[in-house]
């Protein structure tokens, strides 16, 4: 039976059990948390007054605004709700790819899933998660309830990294898929058509999701460190290989690598789409202990 402390040593749980992961735009929900959500209810930011009505609750007449004017008037407030969030997981094949010591991409996604899934429920708001690779592998709809956590866990094991990937064809057909609005996270390294990724996102945030698209890479694909003659695999087409001298394409492939980025990053800022940058030879708990930081010291 899979538990979080199987995908997070004891150091680790203890550098995220406080962050908070706060939404920055209006959420909708139906139970007190944390969020701010469009919706009048009792919480603990006031709002506004209005006139009492008969059926009226007592307790939130406001005997203050009565002792001074002599007329009743209940207090409303900003209801502080829960959020509903969607972890969307990068199980195509080139996930797979792990430089020497470090672990995967895909594994590396995982314990950052395992870590945010953690946080979510800890404050009450409920999470899914939808695996993928050129379609739907496995999909586990936003829930809060006990035990939630654990079936998110078990379905991200049984992921493992295989396969081409199409984000843009997958992510038009994950969308319709997530009906109320909410927080989108995306786990991927971004390869493939970035044209039709970009506008996938654009899709996301028609239906008024709130996105963050954690970028993971593997140093090796950033820096492209390889100097003698090597055998390069497919990751996405098993015993597809090619012997090369990495310094013959050195260039073109930082230049193709650079683009490939700039693309994605206007695309992300077009589309507001949050972009972080997660590169597998920082532990993912201090990387994400660093982005919490920074996400909560700015205001929406």
């Amino acid at each position: 039976m899979a538990s979080i402390t199987d995908y997070l040593k004891p150091g680790e749980l203890a550098s995220i059990k406080n962050l908070q992961l706060l939404a920055k735009q209006v959420v909708e929900g139906s139970i007190s948390g944390i969020h701010r959500s469009p919706y009048k209810g009792v919480s603990i930011e006031f709002a506004q007054h209005r006139d009492y009505v008969h059926g009226d609750e007592i307790r939130r007449v406001d005997w203050k605004v009565y002792a001074k004017s002599d007329r009743f008037y209940v207090r409303e407030y900003e209801e502080e709700t829960n959020l509903r969030a969607t972890i969307l997981l990068d199980s195509s094949g080139s996930m797979g790819y792990g430089g020497e010591g470090r672990l995967t991409k895909h594994e590396y996604a995982v314990r950052l899933a395992a870590s945010l899934s953690y946080l979510l429920l800890r404050q009450s708001d409920s999470v899914g998660m939808i695996s993928f690779d050129t379609g739907v592998r496995k999909f586990i709809p936003p829930r809060s309830n006990e035990g939630h956590l654990r079936r998110m866990l078990e379905a991200m094991v049984e992921s493992k990294p295989g396969g081409e990937t199409s984000l843009g064809r997958a992510f038009h057909s994950l969308a319709p898929r997530i009906k109320r609005r909410g927080l989108v996270m995306i786990l991927s390294d971004g390869f493939g058509d970035t044209k039709e990724l970009v506008k996938s996102l654009a899709h996301f945030r028609s239906a008024r999701h709130e996105m963050i698209f954690f970028h993971i890479l593997d140093p090796d694909e950033v820096e492209f460190p390889f100097r003698d003659w090597a055998r390069f695999e497919s990751m996405e087409e098993p015993g597809q290989f090619r012997k090369v001298d990495p310094l013959s394409f050195r260039a073109t492939y930082l230049e193709n690598y650079r683009r490939f980025e700039a693309e994605l990053q206007r695309g992300c800022r077009q589309n507001r789409v949050e972009l972080v940058g997660m590169r597998t030879d920082k532990p993912f708990d201090k990387a994400l202990s660093s982005y919490m930081a920074r996400r909560n010291s700015v205001k929406a």
